[in-house]
């Protein structure tokens, strides 16, 4: 077996392995290494494929479209995923570094590091694009964004403290040593990677308490998004199938009647183009004051995006591989309550 299969099978199970590779689109230099250590590189393939899976299984409508996909016989080159952080300003998030610090540790010793900032001062947060060094293109970007809590009003400031305060770190030392050998070698033994994966995964969950319901609506009243993060944490909010033609795909799915969203969002470059399907609606448990109740809020969804090729300054040919804030801005708004 490849380390890549090895990997992503000690987190799922060998069938689920064997079906999400079958259905991602991965560089052959990601599948076929099975010799020695396991590489950074490797290792944040098998890192990106368990989340994808993962969010399959909260999002029936993208797992749809992707079986459609596999019953075609085609595969999903599997562009980015998106999660969102708290950041406070003064300090860390719960036992968590502040706001995108919580998953830098994670990203940059497997080979990440941060490609552009985005700010998106409507939603009062600022987004960054972690990008890999050794394969920009074949492995999954992170798109992480993190809300900026100072910049809201003072009762919210207090509200998130009381939300968010007793947010726990997934990383046990199986974690850390794997990561610290990462950063320092580019590599990690086969069987310390296999102890580490399923702690890093952990961290993509939501490690915080259940939220109390007049917190979850005194959040929503002034941002879906921290809203959002109270009921969800960590995971990711969507996963994006790179496609050649966008536009064509919005047309065929909202042809099946699917919840895709009105418009294809365009880059001010004209060459990224997005749109997405509406967020799966999901039950959230709430504590009140007689106990708890449920309530059906937003989940996660699934993204479509179509990148164009163009020449760089220095006369190379390359994927546009960058975000716009005005793109990402109008993706938020798939989780939104309204």
């Amino acid at each position: 077996m490849s380390h890549l299969s090895t990997l992503v099978a000690s987190a799922v199970g060998q069938k689920a392995a064997a079906t999400i590779l079958e259905v991602l689109d991965i560089a052959p230099p990601l599948a076929v290494e099975a010799e020695g250590p396991v590489s950074r590189a490797v290792f944040a393939m098998a890192l990106n494929a368990v989340l994808f899976h993962d969010i399959m299984g909260r999002v029936p409508l993208g797992a749809a479209y992707v079986q459609e996909r596999r019953a075609a016989g085609r595969r999903i080159l599997f562009d980015h995923g998106a999660l969102r952080t708290i950041d406070f300003g003064t300090g860390p998030t719960g036992a968590l570094p502040a706001g995108h610090l919580a998953f830098a540790r994670i990203l940059e010793p497997l080979g990440y590091a941060v490609a552009d900032l985005y700010p998106l001062d409507r939603l009062k947060m600022t987004g960054r694009a972690y990008a890999h060094l050794d394969h920009p293109e074949a492995i999954p970007q992170f798109f992480v964004s993190e809300l900026h809590v100072e910049r809201f009003s003072p009762a919210f400031q207090v509200i998130a403290h009381a939300v968010f305060d007793s947010t726990a770190d997934a990383l046990g030392i199986e974690a850390q040593r794997a990561l610290a050998a990462f950063a320092a070698e580019g590599r990690c033994e086969l069987d310390a990677a296999r102890a580490a994966l399923p702690q890093v995964v952990a961290a993509f969950e939501r490690t915080h308490g259940i939220p109390r319901l007049e917190h979850y609506r005194a959040l929503l009243a002034e941002s879906a998004e921290a809203a959002w993060i109270a009921t969800e944490g960590q995971a990711f909010n969507h996963a994006t199938d790179r496609v050649p033609d966008v536009e064509a795909v919005a047309d065929a799915q909202r042809a099946l009647g699917r919840p895709i969203k009105d418009k294809v969002e365009v880059s001010g470059s004209g060459r990224v183009r997005q749109t997405a399907f509406k967020a799966q609606p999901v039950e959230r448990t709430f504590v009140t004051d007689g106990g708890e109740t449920i309530l059906t809020v937003p989940g996660s969804f699934h993204e479509f995006i179509s990148r164009d090729r163009f020449v760089d300054e220095a006369g190379v040919e390359r994927l546009d591989l960058r975000f716009d804030s005005g793109n990402a801005q109008g993706i938020f708004k798939m989780t939104g309550t309204g």
